[in-house]
């Protein structure tokens, strides 16, 4: 797949192209239907498949200070969308410029005059341009004057409840990862950096690795989980208890993401890694003394052990 930062990286005599365009932040199975469509569509016309994307997102530049929480890092994203098929993946740098551009300026400049759009493919609820004034219809009336077609691709939806970004946020800040997890396709994962901490599971002798997150990762609610801990280069992930919180037991204040990797001895300190969550074990709690802290910790750690297999 190729990678572009920018449209007009797009290379010199660059013919028809199927595009899909949006924030994609989760690559969930609403977002997999979508870009498999233009994927499939792009094969049958015989053209490459264009994803477009945006960076930072749109409501960061919108409304500073409102960054949603982000379900899927950058790199990460790239290697879903790359998983899907995609031929290019055009990631456009979201600048105050580009938030103004009118509906049809982005269609001409983007679309029509660097991308060649021969089909664009979007979701139904679409929205595009300077304070989102463009919808569906709009791209269709400018699609019959620029000379591509479009089409819609259907929400998708489950129980009566449509998967979407938001809905996946709610899930994850709720603590109910097993709903995110039916909604993405897959378990939702948290990546960062291992960093010392106080060293305090070390002297429970349940050593942990704590992760640095991006600032704005959609975190977990505070409680106990079973993970799948993913380091590079490394084919097998090893099982973890994951601790969200800021153990009260010792009265921190500083929420912190503590995974202490079943059946593993060795040192994980700078080593950037991910925790794939698979199940919600319990809420956080405040224990009177190390005793009873150990021996839930044990139970934890079993249940950890049975929910993975």
């Amino acid at each position: 797949m190729q990678r572009w930062r920018g449209y007009d990286a797009a290379p010199g005599g660059w013919g028809r192209s199927v595009v899909t365009i949006g924030v994609f932040d989760g690559v969930h199975k609403g977002h997999q239907a979508t870009i498999g469509h233009a994927v499939a569509r792009a094969r049958e016309l015989g053209v490459q498949s264009v994803v477009v994307t945006f960076d930072p997102h749109p409501a960061e530049v919108v409304r500073p200070g409102s960054h949603p929480a982000v379900l899927t890092e950058p790199s990460r994203k790239a290697e879903l969308i790359e998983a899907l098929g995609a031929d290019v993946l055009c990631v456009i740098p979201f600048t105050p410029e580009v938030s103004r551009l009118s509906a049809e300026a982005f269609v001409h400049d983007v679309l029509v005059e660097h991308l060649h759009a021969a089909l664009v493919v979007v979701g139904e609820n679409f929205r595009f341009g300077h304070r989102a004034a463009g919808d569906v219809a709009l791209l269709e009336r400018l699609g019959r004057t620029f000379g591509f077609a479009v089409e819609g691709a259907p929400l998708v939806a489950a129980a009566g409840t449509v998967f979407s970004s938001t809905y996946i946020r709610s899930c994850v800040d709720a603590g109910d990862v097993t709903a995110a997890a039916d909604a993405l396709g897959r378990p939702h994962r948290l990546e960062g950096v291992v960093v010392r901490g106080d060293q305090r599971g070390r002297e429970l002798g349940y050593p942990t690795a704590n992760l640095l997150c991006h600032r704005y990762a959609a975190v977990p609610a505070d409680g106990v989980y079973a993970a799948r801990m993913i380091r590079r280069g490394q084919r097998q992930p090893l099982a973890a208890a994951v601790s969200i919180g800021t153990n009260p037991t010792f009265s921190g204040r500083e929420r912190r993401i503590e995974a202490y990797a079943l059946d593993f001895d060795g040192d994980l300190y700078g080593e950037r890694l991910a925790l794939d969550f698979v199940a919600h074990l319990r809420g956080q709690a405040r224990f009177d003394s190390i005793e009873p802290l150990i021996a839930q910790i044990a139970q934890d750690v079993e249940r950890t052990r049975r929910v993975l297999g």
